[in-house]
């Protein structure tokens, strides 16, 4: 059995075999991607169908018109046309996936610094309510004593909430701050 082999054909009839430009050919054949070509003094560069299979073109393939748009999904194209347009893909997928990463790493930083912004708030909440609580038992514990005389008072009987004369109001001693109490409540 013996194998014919297939023709070579110049570089004007690949490209019109093909469905590409004679520029395509040629910078295919110049990177290397078509082995097997050789140089005829008549008929120019000469390509082995062989290769340009290889390559990944389709003979006989009709150039598509100019100003036509695909009808659906578009597939890889073959050349090194197609190749710098992949090649510009994923170098625009490489920068998206870049950017993608900065700001994922600017979320999670900021996220970490919301978490140690509630954190400290917390601290200083239980810190207020912690002063509150021993300020609360102190004035329970000094009595009367405490009532009088105590530091800003000169500021609250400007605002007419410091002390008053004649006897102490109902709930005194059960309340001996009311001004200190807390949002929750009054104080127990």
């Amino acid at each position: 059995m013996s194998t014919t082999p297939r023709p070579l054909l110049t570089q004007r009839e690949a490209a019109s075999a093909c469905g590409v430009s004679r520029s395509t050919i040629r910078r295919r054949r110049e990177a290397g991607e078509l082995p097997g070509c050789v140089q005829d003094e008549e008929r120019g560069w000469l390509i082995p169908v062989e290769a340009l299979l290889a390559a990944g073109f389709r003979l006989n393939a009709p150039a598509p018109p100019e100003d036509a748009v695909p009808a659906g999904p578009v597939a890889p194209a073959a050349g090194p046309v197609a190749a710098g347009a992949v090649g510009e893909d994923v170098a625009t997928l490489r920068a998206e996936l870049e950017r993608e990463r900065r700001e994922h790493a600017e979320a999670r930083h900021q996220a970490e610094l919301a978490a140690a912004v509630r954190a400290q708030v917390a601290a200083k909440e239980t810190h207020i309510e912690d002063m509150r609580t021993a300020l609360r038992g102190h004035l329970l514990s000094c009595g009367s004593a405490c009532r009088s005389g105590f530091p800003g008072e000169a500021d609250l009987l400007a605002q007419g909430l410091g002390k008053r004369s004649g006897p102490p109001p109902d709930g005194w001693g059960a309340r001996p701050l009311g001004l200190l109490a807390d949002a929750h409540g009054p104080a127990h």
